[in-house]
């Protein structure tokens, strides 16, 4: 029984399902997301996007502080009143500036943090197509080009004497 030898564009088929795989996983994570159902989900999700600013390390909602208190009863008196979370989170971002933000806002140098992962995939990508391309493109079996080879004319003449001459001792 003969053994066959795998493809050499395997690996590169390896690593696109690998990427199409990371890829499928991400958007499912991101399409997953949904509304909270009640009014105190919706202010436990408004609170833990805040951090508090008196326990800078915890957020509005995991905070015993008196101020978070008060932060968490504005919020769910916005929310009676009808104001979306993007509207209360701004109210609290005038008041207490961008820190107050668990999350890195999307525009500036904190955008980064969005963006930069995207970039990273798009290199990624750009590196195994070319990889991909690499691998699958046929390999020239006729000797290079007199214009393309680093050796110059009398170099190649040279050579080409040493192999006749190796040719005519095998066959003698």
């Amino acid at each position: 029984m003969r053994l066959r030898r795998a493809p050499a564009f395997l690996p590169a088929l390896m690593v696109i399902v690998a990427l199409a795989a990371g890829v499928a996983t991400v958007a499912v994570v991101a399409a997953s997301g949904h509304a909270p159902a009640s009014r105190a989900q919706q202010v436990q999700q408004i609170a833990a996007g805040l951090h508090c600013p008196i326990c800078k390390d915890l957020s509005v909602a995991d905070s015993p502080a008196p101020l978070a208190q008060q932060m968490r009863e504005e919020i769910a008196q916005k929310l009676d009143a009808g104001q979306s979370a993007a509207q209360i989170r701004a109210g609290f971002v005038a008041a207490y500036g961008e820190s107050v933000l668990m999350s890195p806002p999307r525009h500036g140098l904190a955008g980064a943090a969005y963006y930069l992962p995207l970039l990273v995939l798009a290199i990624g990508l750009i590196i195994a197509s070319a990889l991909l391309r690499r691998w699958l493109r046929p390999r020239d079996a006729d000797p290079p080009d007199d214009e393309s080879s680093p050796l110059s004319a009398s170099q190649r003449r040279a050579v080409d004497k040493a192999v006749a001459r190796l040719r005519e001792e095998e066959a003698a």
